[in-house]
């Protein structure tokens, strides 16, 4: 096991897009997956039935959060009784699971993967076909070629491809693996100023970027971002998990008759996942809206244009904008969005004097199909250059990286 790739939480995986027979099998009540042969590397060749605990997860791109759902899995050999009564010299090993919400759900050409976490469980991912959910798992685990009916199976997860960074832990967390980040250095630095509680999004951008010295967004705007996300994630990560193990420290006691308070617990946890989804959103909009006042150019955030729309950023500014002797083809938005999902459809409508719009996303790997419908609706995809290699060679074609797109707005509202 080495730290920092995909061995230190999984000890194999193999995936395989499933058939229509397949599918057909899977939904109905035969409970089996077929063609597990090569399991047999990663789940090895026991004798009698193995029990796992698994978690199942369908994943769609019309959907936020994914289908989830707790069962059991069980790896047997059915042939293992004809060998001990009568003889047969043949190994058949299945998988054999309970019907659920996520296997109703899948479909011929969906992506299955089966991976064994370090914990003795096993993970079991379904995604849609074409879906951008699909693309990213695929990439996650380095499967490119899917042509045979059997699984293709990985159990060496420490290739540089396996090295998990910016883009693979978040797809990661996405399927329920929380990666273990932290700074501890800085955590006394971080109660201190921040007096042990949680600071503005905006306020902890800037201090994340003063404990990195040197950075010039005006030499390498897409480095100098990633750089910066990187480093806030980190140190928002230790000072949260310090925050959270107090808290849960001083317990949800109740009165005595009502006990522990669940309420008070479940409204915790869940301003705990509140905080994370729009804390990475605004924290890419805060050290963006620096690399482009670092770099010249001239900028409205969340500027209102027709029926109350306020694109992420609009150039040069809103009274241009709403000026209607002022050339169109010199205004441009820009949507920002850490996740696009389907959400990017949304930026869409937040300009209408602007015709080719653009969006800035972290997101990795999105679907050729995705891509490609983006283009037909004159939306232009932007993401930092160190995220382009997670998609096809056709669609790095077609990306722009950000400093592209800071010269493209310099050349394009003048001087």
């Amino acid at each position: 096991m080495k730290r920092g790739y995909l061995s230190e939480y999984f000890e194999g995986v193999a995936g395989k897009r499933l058939s229509a027979v397949e599918a057909d099998v899977i939904t109905s009540h035969q409970h089996e997956f077929n063609g597990v042969e090569g399991l047999r590397e990663i789940l090895g060749e026991p004798e009698g039935k193995v029990h796992y605990v698994a978690k199942l997860m369908y994943l769609t791109d019309q959907d936020d959060e994914p289908i989830v759902e707790d069962s059991t899995l069980t790896w047997y050999d059915a042939r293992q009784r004809a060998r001990l009564e009568r003889g047969v010299m043949r190994h058949e090993y299945r998988l054999y699971f309970k019907t659920t919400n996520v296997s109703l759900n899948a479909a011929a050409g969906d992506l299955l993967v089966i991976a064994k976490p370090r914990d003795g469980s096993l993970l079991v991912v379904i995604a849609e076909s074409g879906s951008s959910s699909a693309r990213q798992i695929e990439w996650l685990f380095g499967f490119v070629d899917f042509t045979h009916p059997g699984f293709s199976v990985k159990s060496e997860l420490e290739t540089e491809q396996d090295r998990i960074e910016f883009a693979s832990r978040f797809i990661l967390e996405s399927i329920g693996i929380v990666v273990e980040t932290s700074a501890e250095t800085y955590l006394d630095v971080m109660l201190e100023k921040f007096k042990g509680k949680f600071p503005t999004t905006r306020e902890f951008s800037t201090y994340a970027r003063a404990t990195l010295k040197d950075i010039d967004p005006r030499d390498d705007p897409d480095i100098v971002l990633m750089t910066w996300m990187e480093r806030e994630e980190i140190l928002f990560r230790t000072l949260e998990r310090y925050l959270i193990a107090d808290r849960l420290s001083k317990g949800f006691a109740g009165n005595v008759s009502a006990g522990v308070d669940v309420d008070g617990f479940l409204s915790f946890s869940l301003s705990v996942q509140n905080r994370r989804k729009s804390r990475v959103g605004l924290a890419l909009e805060n050290h963006l809206e620096l690399i482009f006042a670092e770099n010249g150019l001239r900028y409205k955030r969340t500027a209102v244009t027709e029926n109350k729309a306020k694109p992420d950023f609009l150039f040069p500014g809103v009274a241009e904008y709403h000026d209607p002797l002022y050339d169109a083809l010199k205004l441009t938005m820009l949507g920002v969005k850490s996740t696009c999902k389907d959400r990017w459809r949304q930026v869409l409508a937040e300009a209408d004097r602007i015709e080719d719009k653009h969006l800035l996303t972290l997101e990795a790997a999105i679907s050729t199909q995705q891509t490609n419908e983006m283009a037909a609706k004159s939306l232009q995809l932007v993401l930092p250059r160190g995220l382009h290699q997670t998609y096809t060679t056709a669609q790095q074609t077609w990306l722009m990286d950000i400093s592209s797109f800071t010269n493209f707005v310099r050349e394009r509202q003048g001087p």
